[in-house]
Parts: C-alpha cells; sequence; structure tokens
C-alpha cells in the first residue's frame, strides 16, 4: 500500500486544498507520504511545489500516473466537461483505476456524472465518495470548506480524521447512493445564487432611490436577514470588485442543474429559476463570465433604466 496522497486539480479550490493537505502534515512530510500532482496547465503544479519548498511533492505527467502512484487520490476540476474530459482520457483517471484504488471527487457536476464515474470505477475494484464542497477560494485555502458526501462509507470514514478534517471544518455523509451529496451540493449553491441576486436588486434600487448602499448593507446585517455573504460581498459590490473567487461562470452552472434537478422533482421553483435566468443573461456578457459571480450586481444595473444605473 502507498502512504502518498494524490490530487488532480490545482486551480482556484484544488490549489488551496492540495495546501492544506500540504501545510497540515496529512501529506509531503517524507518520500513516503509524498503529495503526488497533475493539473492540465503545468505551470500550477510547479507554483505548488515552489510554495512548499521543503515539502515532498512529486509532479506526474498525467493523472492516470497519480491513480497509479496512490491508494487515494482527490480530485478538483472546475466543469462537467473538464471533469470528463480527464476521467476518460487515454492517461486519465479511469485508466489508471485498479483494485484497491479510492478516488474523491470534489468537482460539482450532474447527479448523473458522479454515478457513471462511481460505476465504472467500482466496476474495476475501486473505491468512489463522491464530496462536492461548500465554500469558495478563501475557504478552500484556509481548511473551512464544508464536504457534502456520498458513496463509499468505508472511504468516508478513512478519509473523515485527516485530509478532510484539514481542507474543511465539516462533512457531511449522507448516502451510500451516489448523487445525495450532488443533490446537497445544489440546493445549497442555488440558494446562494439566489440570495445574491436578490441582494443585488435592493443595492440596486437602494442607489436608484438615492439611498447610501453602504448604510444600507449596515442596516441588512443588523436584522433578521444578515448573512456572512452580504457583508462580505456587498461592500465589494458597491466598487466594483469582482475578483474572482467563485467564478459566475461557475455559480450559473450550478444553479442550472438545480432548475433541472427542481424541474426532473416535481418542485416548483419558480423564484430560484427566477435568479437562474439572472445569473444566464450575466455569463452571456464577456464583461462578467469569469469575474466573481458577485459581478450579476452588474447585469442588475446593465438591465435597470434608472438614472443611477445608467449614469454608474
Amino acid at each position: 500500500m502507498s502512504s502518498s496522497i494524490g490530487f488532480i486539480g490545482l486551480g482556484i479550490m484544488g490549489e488551496g486544498m492540495a495546501g492544506c493537505l500540504l501545510s497540515s502534515g496529512i501529506a509531503g512530510n517524507s518520500t513516503e507520504d509524498t503529495l503526488v500532482i497533475w493539473n492540465r496547465t503545468t505551470t500550477k503544479c510547479d507554483e505548488l511545489k515552489a510554495k512548499f519548498p521543503d515539502k515532498h511533492i512529486e509532479i506526474k505527467s498525467s493523472a492516470k500516473e497519480v491513480i497509479e502512484a496512490c491508494d487515494i487520490t482527490f480530485s478538483m476540476l472546475s466543469t462537467p466537461e473538464a471533469s470528463r474530459a480527464v476521467f476518460e482520457a487515454k492517461d486519465g483517471v479511469l485508466a489508471g483505476i485498479s483494485e484497491g484504488k479510492s478516488i474523491v471527487d470534489c468537482a460539482t457536476l450532474a447527479e448523473t456524472d458522479m454515478q457513471r464515474m462511481s460505476e465504472e470505477i467500482v466496476s474495476k475494484g475501486g473505491r468512489f465518495l463522491e464530496a462536492p464542497v461548500s465554500g469558495s477560494k478563501v475557504p478552500a485555502a484556509t481548511g473551512a470548506l464544508i464536504f457534502l458526501c456520498a458513496g463509499s462509507k468505508s472511504l468516508f470514514d478513512e478519509v473523515l480524521n485527516n485530509a478532510l478534517n484539514a481542507m474543511g471544518k465539516a462533512s457531511h455523509f449522507f448516502s451510500e447512493d451516489v448523487g445525495y451529496g450532488t443533490r446537497a451540493k445544489l440546493v445549497v449553491n442555488s440558494l446562494m445564487g439566489t440570495m445574491v441576486a436578490a441582494f443585488g436588486e435592493s443595492l440596486a434600487l437602494s442607489e436608484n432611490v438615492g439611498l447610501d448602499p453602504l448604510k444600507m448593507i449596515e442596516v441588512i446585517g443588523q436584522g433578521a436577514i444578515q448573512s456572512p455573504v452580504y457583508a462580505l460581498k456587498g461592500p465589494k459590490m458597491v466598487v466594483k470588485d469582482h475578483k474572482p473567487n467563485f467564478p459566475l461562470k461557475h455559480a450559473h452552472k450550478d444553479m442550472k442543474l438545480a432548475s433541472d434537478m427542481a424541474k426532473a422533482a416535481g418542485v416548483e421553483f419558480s423564484v430560484q429559476n427566477s435568479a437562474e435566468e439572472v445569473f444566464h443573461k450575466a455569463r452571456m456578457n464577456v464583461k462578467l463570465a469569469d469575474e466573481d459571480f458577485s459581478a450579476v450586481f452588474e447585469q442588475i444595473h446593465e438591465d435597470s433604466v434608472g438614472d443611477f444605473s445608467k449614469a454608474r
């Protein structure tokens, strides 16, 4: 058995998560527990290695090589398209799976994507844990993510008190049936996007009727509707600071998946569907798609005809 831990995907989220495994001492302490990494853009691997010069980090040339070198590998890829490409490639994840290999997939995908990957991994003798996360760039870098898990209970128990605890502040196991983790994640992210869209409309209204938006953020923060996301995003939204922690295009992807899930479940979802439509329009705006999901505020102003919005 290998004590090394694999990590595939070092983007906005994966970089911080891998860093937590290293800084907490879960991986990279010696040649016996090396952190084995791969990323589609190889410079990200070099940057992580440079950031932790005293840690044992091994860069592989493919996802397949990472899987083959480790008993347990974490994967955090940004989109369903990227996940599928890396999973199915000739030198990808599935190609490296053999008896005893384990995958913890932390991406947010469609439920059917997770189920397909699980079935193919298990059919080759591996274990699969669906583990999408609630949280963005800063929680990923500070070990404050929330893991929403389903699949192999034995794998969950194996990684809970070490890797998951290093990368997160809480971990929840919903079912041995893969798909329940994704369902939980989509509920959370659709609600979050809807909250930010509604908050953006309220700020835009405040500004257009002559209210100080910063004072209104203070007022909102003092009552029953207060939210950390409002306190964190609000002041930045007012000054058009949308440096991406959770890109708008990814937020919309999750909201669309949630809308589809609600339709399939026969659930009235008109409020959140309306928010998804606002995010879709913002995602189609080339100026906003790669910005933080708070940039939906800019789309709201663009669609408004009030004097403040037109002059902004």
